[in-house]
């Protein structure tokens, strides 16, 4: 399989942890949006021209959430990451929604101005803020995400709670939030290696566009 991402990319990190937890090898092509001839390369595969693009026996699939869902169908060695029973599933993908359509663009939102020394709007503090929490409430007596197991909801929501960091935002009204940032660590190989690659290219890129 072939994942064309980048790893300063909270989008592609979902996909690159969870491959990693399960033991995926993937022949990893690094792609950056912002050099045209990488961009061309990509638009081949996928005409959106958006990382993450996964390629597997000749069909091509992006959006993060989505490949985490075919990765665990059909390469999982059981159904733990992503419950066959009706309502666990639906569990796991309401949590995929919630990081989908609020905790990741608001985390995204609230980064990008920031790391680049311009205002946050108001509107997206707030909305960070009520992101997160709905996520501290989400784990109010349970272990993950969705539930007491590890599933694959945890890993998107986890990056979007991760990429905070580059901001030294402050998670200490959210406990819950802690806590299980710290057990999700547990479950990823090279965690702390591939979070320091994506922090020096993160600033690499900015130094370029600045």
């Amino acid at each position: 399989m072939d994942l064309y991402y980048h790893i300063r990319s909270p989008p592609c990190q979902p996909v690159v942890f969870l491959a990693k937890h399960m033991g995926l090898e993937l022949n990893y092509k690094t792609i950056s949006i912002y050099d045209p001839t990488d961009l061309e390369t990509l638009k081949k595969v996928n005409p959106q021209g958006s990382i993450p693009t996964l390629v597997d026996g000749g069909r091509a699939m992006w959006e993060s959430h989505a490949i985490l869902i075919y990765l665990a169908e059909k390469y999982a060695l059981d159904d733990s990451l992503y419950p066959k029973d009706l309502a666990e599933r639906t569990l796991v993908n309401q949590r995929l929604f919630f990081d989908s359509g609020l905790l990741q663009s608001a985390s995204m939102g609230n980064m990008l101005p920031y790391l680049s020394q311009k205002p946050i709007p108001a509107e997206l503090s707030a909305k960070l803020k009520r992101g997160l929490e709905l996520t501290e409430m989400f784990l109010t007596g349970s272990s993950y995400i969705a539930g007491e197991k590890l599933t694959i909801a945890d890993f998107p929501v986890f990056v979007s709670v991760a990429s905070l960091s580059w901001m030294t935002y402050d998670l200490s009204p959210y406990p819950n939030v802690r806590r299980w940032f710290e057990t999700v660590a547990a479950h990823i190989p090279d965690l702390d290696a591939m979070r320091k690659q994506a922090e020096t290219d993160l600033k690499a890129l900015l130094a370029s566009l600045a």
